[in-house]
């Protein structure tokens, strides 16, 4: 019988390109998640009854040791970006990850990756880096040998980031930021899925890995090089600190007095914290090239999914060369 990989998470973003490529090795997935209706869309990454989304709390013991049950490996990829509700980040992100490592050693699983992210600190002033550096240590605790991956922003066609800000593109002349000039080293999900299966197979030694892509940019840069995937001219504002501080606190006051109904996805004051440092792979730290991968390039994939958010969408080339041929 196929070995079983019990990924938490597994049809988030980065997840659901680790379950396609565990499948693809002829690994039995099972998918753990709070929605298992859904996430039915993974079931067909593998043949029938591979690939199988359950419910799973991991917040909850019982539930993460039931996900467990026979696996020979484990991926937590739970994480959030916005508290809300009972998902804090220290229930999710640290004590979270103390329970699924803890529990996967109990039962004697053999291997173990834990997605972080670059800027973990337990020490850190940011609730988010410290809740993951606090769950680094637990997972390293109770699972020695695991693989960490840090990556740094992530990008891929149902990212988070570069959709977020093209659709933005699209009611405002002007495009605000916060933090313009703090440098990320985006990596494509593909990569980050490559290591996490190097982590499931054994073919990376345990430790922590930070991932980034082939260029460093700040996140001025980044958005000047979504606008022109986009073929679309914006200005892009840099927000003075004190503005974006007030900014957050509004957003942060709204989801509280609707408790948690309006969730903020703008910009929260804990993730102003984070863009005070810069977001790239360290100079002494493992990474993909000691994988042996090779990082995919933001020009090679933006404009796979990005080309949506163009004026005339996956009409905007024919709509210029239209143009060219009646000016010349």
């Amino acid at each position: 019988m196929s070995k079983l990989v019990t990924i938490y998470g597994g049809s988030g973003f980065v997840g659901r390109y680790i379950t396609q490529r565990m499948a693809r090795a002829g690994w039995r997935v099972r998918v753990a998640v709070r929605n298992p209706n859904e996430a039915l869309f993974v079931k067909p990454y593998g043949v029938v009854g591979q690939v199988e989304p359950i419910l799973c709390n991991i917040r909850d013991d019982a539930s993460v040791q039931a996900a467990l049950t026979g696996a020979d490996a484990v991926v937590n990829c739970v994480g959030i970006l916005v508290e809300n509700g009972k998902n804090k980040f220290d229930a999710v992100q640290a004590e979270g990850a103390a329970r699924v490592a803890r529990l996967a050693a109990q039962q004697g699983v053999g291997r173990m990756v834990h997605i972080s992210a670059i800027g973990a600190d337990a020490e850190s002033e940011s609730e988010y880096a410290a809740s993951k550096g606090a769950g680094e240590a637990a997972v390293l605790e109770h699972m020695p040998d695991a693989v960490i991956l840090r990556p740094s922003i992530v990008f891929g066609p149902e990212d988070e980031f570069f959709n977020r800000f093209a659709g933005m593109t699209r009611f405002s002349p002007v495009l605000p930021i916060a933090g313009g000039n703090v440098e990320f080293q985006p990596v494509y999900v593909g990569d980050v899925a490559e290591a996490a299966e190097m982590g499931v197979t054994g073919k990376a030694a345990g430790g922590i890995y930070e991932l980034g892509g082939p260029q460093k940019e700040s996140l001025r840069a980044l958005m000047q090089r979504m606008l022109d995937v986009i073929h679309r001219r914006r200005l892009v504002l840099n927000l003075p600190t004190w503005i974006a501080g007030v900014m957050a606190w509004g957003f942060d006051m709204v989801q509280a007095v609707t408790f948690g109904l309006v969730s903020n996805g703008v910009l929260t004051r804990d993730q102003l914290k984070n863009l005070t440092k810069d977001n790239v792979v360290a100079e002494d730290a493992k990474g993909l090239d000691d994988l042996g991968i090779t990082p995919v390039a933001m020009e090679a994939v933006l404009p796979d999914y990005l080309w949506r958010f163009r004026p005339s969408g996956q009409y905007d080339a024919i709509k210029d060369s239209a143009q060219n041929l009646r000016n010349s």
